[in-house]
């Protein structure tokens, strides 16, 4: 009995867990997504059909609080989504640029100073045209 203990534990301990492996991409187009609002800038990069390569964010990079919202936080982020993307076979990207917060100038500079070659760059911020009412002034 103790001997079957014995060799279904050196079975179990045998099996080594499987990597991951990293699959290269069928092009080297893609689209990067920098979403940044007042507190946090987030980058993602996607195929061109929208599945998501590689992502970073400010605060994904260590940053809290009131750091995260700098420009030098949205820098490492997109430095650190861009070398994931490089490594995966990316080598030109379309920069769609969402949001009013601080870090997309910084974020952009930083996509084309880690090697990716930028094609296009959009503003895709919603603006109302006159939409919703807004909130009454507080007295």
């Amino acid at each position: 009995m103790a001997e079957v203990k014995k060799q279904q534990a050196e079975v179990k301990t045998a099996k080594k867990p499987k990597s991951k492996k990293k699959k290269k991409l069928a092009s080297v187009n893609g689209v990067a997504h920098i979403h940044s609002t007042v507190n946090n800038t987030i980058v993602t990069i996607t195929d061109l059909n929208g599945n998501a390569i590689a992502w970073s964010s400010s605060g994904a990079c260590g940053y809290k609080g009131s750091k995260k919202s700098t420009p030098y936080a949205a820098g490492l982020a997109a430095a650190a989504a861009a070398k994931a993307a490089m490594i995966m076979g990316l080598k030109s990207v379309v920069v769609n640029v969402n949001g009013t917060g601080q870090g997309k100038d910084t974020a952009i500079r930083q996509l084309a100073a880690s090697g990716l070659t930028i094609t296009e760059m959009n503003d895709v911020t919603a603006i109302p045209h006159n939409g919703c009412r807004p909130p009454k002034k507080p007295r």
